[in-house]
């Protein structure tokens, strides 16, 4: 065996050394794809999508959908290191069987954003805790033809984003809490199985891994046992959180919508919050060697550790202004409940529906 040293590339990803740890980005595949769709000199856009999408039934049909098939194709592997685009690349790929002018016309929104973007990709740092925490959140209805809602989460382990999910729910819901819940069910299986991935690899977790919701209803629904006569249509993902509230394996907070991390992954973002969430997510500009040491600096110091410490820093005052947190904390009265339930771990990492 011999050793080729550190790694560099790695099927289509660029990996770099950081001062702090590595940076993750596809900025060659990238503009293979605009070389692709001969869009390489075209004008960069600052959204992937409009903040609101419409679609028309009334469209003309594509004469060759392979090309439209084949650029979204193109497109999902680059959310590996994208998650910015996971949702608009989602929502693109709902229309494969059929599309239309005016679904190409939003994929070449899409690389026009791409090119305006091509060298972010995600930085991992090594000065991190190992705290396990998701963010869920769900868009009601959000899907205009078929009026589905949307799931949207993301995983840190410690300061570092290492999973994330857009995805169109299998069913209609008549509110926005069932939608909601449904997403922290999907939420709470992959802080599950990554939990138990790192038990495998001998990682010991600092804290019990917690789960961020900005829907108070669908909070109260995981320790409050008087809504499951209201909600027997989702009895299953009631069961699945709720026991593992009850037996201290997860920890449900509120989060307020503005830091709403995975309100990214359910719904097209204005210019300003696309901004945002992008700095939350860990995403940053590719380190260039011709760069200045002034520079190179600067970019070091905005890195995910600064982020994350002011993102925490703001659940804090939202859950100090939630009184109903507390319950969450100490778990008293869910610890005094007898569980008889056999706990079920599935994962649903799918970035399509």
């Amino acid at each position: 065996m011999k050793d080729l040293g550190q790694i560099h590339y790695f099927l289509g990803i660029e990996i770099s050394q950081t001062a702090d740890g590595l940076h993750l980005s596809q900025s060659h595949y990238a503009l293979t794809i605009l070389e692709r769709a001969n869009m390489v000199d075209c004008k960069p856009m600052s959204t992937p999508l409009e903040a609101k999408t419409k679609t028309s039934p009334n469209n003309v049909l594509l004469e060759d959908p392979s090309y439209f098939r084949g650029l979204v194709g193109a497109l999902q592997y680059l959310t590996l290191t994208r998650p910015d685009l996971s949702y608009s690349v989602n929502y693109a790929s709902q229309f494969m069987h059929a599309p239309t002018l005016v679904h190409l016309k939003m994929v070449r929104r899409i690389l026009r954003y791409v090119k305006g973007t091509i060298d972010i990709g995600l930085h991992f740092t090594s000065h991190t805790t190992l705290d396990l925490c998701a963010f869920s959140d769900a868009d009601w209805a959000g899907f205009p033809t078929t009026r589905r809602s949307i799931t949207g989460y993301c995983t840190f382990l410690g300061e570092n984003l290492i999973s994330w999910c857009a995805k169109k729910q299998h069913t209609i819901f008549r509110s926005s809490t069932e939608a909601e819940y449904r997403a922290m069910a999907h939420t709470a299986a992959e802080l599950t199985w990554m939990s138990f991935i790192l038990n495998d690899l001998h990682v010991p977790l600092a804290s019990t891994p917690t789960l961020y919701c900005d829907n108070t209803s669908a909070l109260h629904m995981t320790i409050n046992p008087v809504f499951h006569a209201r909600s027997k249509h989702i009895e299953l993902d009631y069961h699945f959180v709720r026991e593992r509230v009850a037996l201290g394996l997860l920890v449900t907070q509120h989060i307020s919508t503005e830091n709403q991390v995975a309100d990214l992954f359910t719904k097209p973002m204005s210019k300003a919050a696309l901004s945002k969430f992008q700095t939350k997510l860990c995403l940053q500009p590719r380190h260039s060697l011709r760069e200045g040491i002034g520079t190179t600096q600067q970019h070091l110091d905005v890195n995910c550790g600064t982020q994350r410490s002011d993102k925490v820093d703001n659940y804090g005052s939202d859950k100090a202004e939630n009184s109903h947190n507390s319950c969450y904390n100490n778990g008293e009265t869910l610890k005094d409940e007898e569980v008889s339930m056999a706990t079920t771990s599935t994962r649903n990492g799918s970035l399509t529906s």
